[in-house]
């Protein structure tokens, strides 16, 4: 079996068969993990470079330790350190980056459309890290794929997105796939956090009380607050919006059942999550960050094989 499209610009242009078969090769991968020798040499000869125009700690690491592990040749290129800080162009960047032979790029920038706009100009595989505020599907990806192993399954479960979904491109990724798969989602956080039609838009459903969503999720996979990039006053106070929307041991103790909890990180602990709520039995949250190795694995070994079938 082979993906639908030759590269990963977001959950929005995969098949639900796309993302199962994304999901069942990281299976086969997390195995490969557990192993003593951790190597395999899938993507030798393969040449990815990951060009990050925005921080990131997380998903760069996660990336570069996907490569690795493929046994393919890499090249990080960080923008504050290149040309880019000189006024280059991106298309300037990629095309010189691609004058040395590059297969797959991996991209993450501020601009949303980032990954889109390079795709229609250049020959390369690429693979969305992150763009602006519309999508992170290796992050949507990795949590379906946490839920699934928690819990079984996907479809019918109630997953419930918390927090500031205004500014969260992974969000979007979420939503996105785990319709397509047949999840249930309810999107909650104060309501300058939530757009405005995002009810009739993505066919979620809406609820500003956390309690009452914690009651009726089986996951709650709860987002950073990103004051980076909000330009105006969204909320008060980080102390009232975690009176309001902080995860608390007390509140997850007064449910009649205990819920999966998740977080893409980094997490602001005493703000989304008190730290005896992200550090207990019922946090998935460091497995997330084990499984972003595997599903980032299958995504660069699904899209270069495609790759190297088709030339």
């Amino acid at each position: 079996m082979q993906l639908s499209t030759r590269h990963l610009l977001g959950i929005k242009d995969l098949t639900p068969d796309d993302i199962s078969l994304i999901l069942s090769t990281a299976e086969q991968f997390k195995e490969v993990l557990q192993r003593p020798v951790k190597k395999v040499p899938s993507l030798r000869e393969v040449t990815i470079v990951n060009l990050f125009y925005e921080n990131s700690t997380r998903t760069r690491f996660s990336f570069e330790l996907a490569e690795k592990r493929l046994s393919a040749d890499t090249i990080n290129f960080a923008s504050s350190t290149s040309s880019a800080s000189k006024g280059e162009t991106l298309l300037d960047t990629v095309n010189n980056i691609l004058s040395m032979k590059v297969d797959m790029v991996v991209i993450r920038h501020s601009a949303s459309g980032a990954p889109h706009f390079l795709a229609q100009h250049i020959p390369a595989a690429i693979i969305n890290a992150g763009d602006g505020i519309n999508e992170h599907p290796t992050q949507g990806l990795l949590d379906a794929f946490s839920i699934k192993e928690k819990t079984g399954k996907l479809k019918g479960n109630k997953v419930a997105i918390i927090g500031d979904i205004m500014h969260s491109r992974v969000a979007l990724s979420n939503i996105y796939l785990l319709k397509k798969m047949g999840a249930e989602v309810t999107v909650c956080g104060p309501p300058t956090l939530l757009p405005k039609y995002i009810s009739s838009a993505l066919g979620v459903n809406v609820s500003y009380n956390l309690r009452e969503t914690l009651e009726w999720c089986d996951v709650a996979n709860v987002l950073r607050i990103q004051l980076e990039r909000q330009n105006q006053v969204l909320f008060s106070s980080l102390r009232e919006y975690n009176l309001a929307y902080g995860i608390s041991r007390k509140l997850l103790d007064g449910l009649n059942k205990e819920v999966v909890i998740m977080h893409p990180g980094p997490i602001n602990r005493g703000v989304e999550l008190d730290s005896d709520v992200a550090d207990s039995k019922q946090s998935i949250i460091l497995q997330q960050v084990e499984n972003g190795v595997a599903v980032r694995m299958a995504v660069l070994y699904l899209l270069s094989g495609r790759k190297s079938q088709e030339h």
